[in-house]
């Protein structure tokens, strides 16, 4: 429900009456991309935890992160890293301390992003329809090589930040996208990921990912339009730097998102830097330049930041962060860049590989959503709709049920929310809204018949 609907409304009394309603059993993410860390190790890169050097992995599991993220691209011949063999040493790694695993297809020999999505030269001169099947069977032999090893992935990202056209011959950031080609590339990515999982005892959910909320809901609605479906969850990277948004705009996408495409979100990247000193001869990617007012670029500073924006996501409907790259340290390893790292200052250890408090962002404490399904009953009507300021003013349909409709929502207990209902999209925009505050508990909200708008 937007702002201009809200003020239209006359807020009524609470709801009509409540009762008991079992809370759906829900997963959510505290997750770490730790695609260079194989590299690091190699590298002679040390972590310190509770005193003690110990294994990163080991130290991530230990911390409370539940979600290791690993990249993969389909043949960088300028890195051993990021290939297959590296990502099963990391998806053992990760599974030995009991994390779960999220597998990011870059479809590309080098960095896919927001602003570029180069096709992998043993690809480039292939038809459309060539392109279509290669991207199908890497996908497929990927995951299938994965699964006879035990290695199959709880989810996988079918490419990476993928605000551009997908498999482009250049890095063309503001060509508009031939979305019936698009649509059928990424299309066979997701049945590759269902092919490969038909008998796997592991079924990955898939996601999509945008890079910075501003540019997500006009992508989804193209991709919607164009015919992409059987994705799960919709991935979103958020870097203030780089984002039109603050995080109260990062909020209001998550909310509208969720509604509209009736998924689940994930801020699937971010970072914050403690400090802009520099430990080595590479530049600094975030520091003072890109700091939120309230979150100081300092140690406590980054570790409020991790607390907040998993906290932000939890209100706003999401399921989980992913921090990018928190053991990217600096060591005597170059880049193709320079020597070192260019985000020592916004890892998760200081420049002596002691653990800062940030590390512990999953261990912090947070007001956890509670399930609450709200219902309208059955007085005649052919539909129910819904919309409301958790839903970013999305207008949504009720699910009908035996005795009348209803719609679920993860809502933080203790919030005052406002909610409107009518058994017409159209009559949404002058329903009279109701201002609840949502139980301590999951619970069955009856709505009762909406009424109309008060003159």
């Amino acid at each position: 429900m937007s702002h201009k609907i809200i003020s239209a409304f006359a807020v009524a009394a609470l709801f009509a009456a409540t009762s008991s309603a079992p809370a759906a059993d829900r997963t959510y993410w505290f997750g770490a991309d730790l695609s260079y860390l194989n590299e690091m190790k190699a590298c002679g890169a040390t972590y310190s935890y509770q005193g003690k050097t110990q294994d990163a992995y080991s130290i991530f599991a230990q911390s409370g992160h539940n979600l290791v993220r690993v990249r993969i691209w389909v043949d960088a011949k300028w890195t051993p890293y990021s290939n297959l063999p590296d990502v099963k040493k990391t998806i053992a790694a990760a599974r030995a301390n009991g994390m779960k695993v999220l597998l990011d297809f870059h479809y590309s020999d080098d960095w896919a992003d927001g602003g570029k999505q180069l096709v992998p030269a043993a690809w480039a001169n292939l038809s459309e329809d060539g392109q279509v099947a290669a991207l199908y069977q890497y996908t497929l032999d990927t995951l299938n090589s994965l699964k006879t090893e035990g290695l199959m992935p709880d989810m996988v990202q079918v490419g990476n930040e993928t605000n551009g056209e997908i498999l482009r011959t250049h890095a063309e950031e503001h060509v508009a996208i031939n979305w019936a080609r698009n649509a059928r590339l990424f299309n066979a990515g997701i049945k590759g990921v269902r092919d490969a999982s038909a008998d796997s005892s592991v079924k990955p959910e898939i996601m999509l990912h945008i890079a910075q909320p501003e540019n997500a809901e006009p992508w989804f609605d193209a991709a919607t339009a164009a015919g992409v479906t059987g994705y799960d969850v919709i991935g979103l990277s958020y870097y203030s730097k780089w984002s039109k948004e603050n995080l109260s705009g990062l909020s209001e996408t998550i909310k509208r998102i969720h509604a509209k495409y009736d998924k689940d979100v994930v801020v699937v990247e971010t970072g914050y830097a403690f400090t802009d000193d520099y430990a080595d001869s590479a530049g600094n990617l975030l520091g003072s330049d890109s700091a939120l007012p309230g979150y100081p670029v300092s140690i406590p500073g980054q570790a409020k930041y991790m607390h907040d924006i998993m906290q932000l996501t939890l209100d706003a409907g999401g399921v989980g962060v992913v921090y990018w790259e928190p053991e990217w340290v600096s060591t005597k390893c170059r880049t193709r860049w320079s020597q070192g790292s260019a985000w020592e200052n916004a890892a998760f250890f200081d420049f002596k590989g002691k653990a800062l408090p940030s590390l512990e962002w999953p261990k912090a404490k947070y007001v956890m959503p509670v399930a609450i399904n709200f219902i309208v009953p059955d007085h005649g009507q052919a539909a129910q709709f819904l919309t409301a300021d958790f839903t970013g003013g999305v207008h949504v349909p009720m699910t009908r049920t035996a005795g009348g409709f209803a719609y679920a929502a993860w809502l933080r207990p203790g919030s005052d929310v406002i909610v409107g209902t009518a058994d017409s999209d159209q009559g949404l925009d002058n329903t009279e809204a109701l201002s609840i505050k949502i139980p301590a508990a999951g619970r069955s909200i009856v709505l009762g018949a909406p009424q109309p708008a008060k003159q």
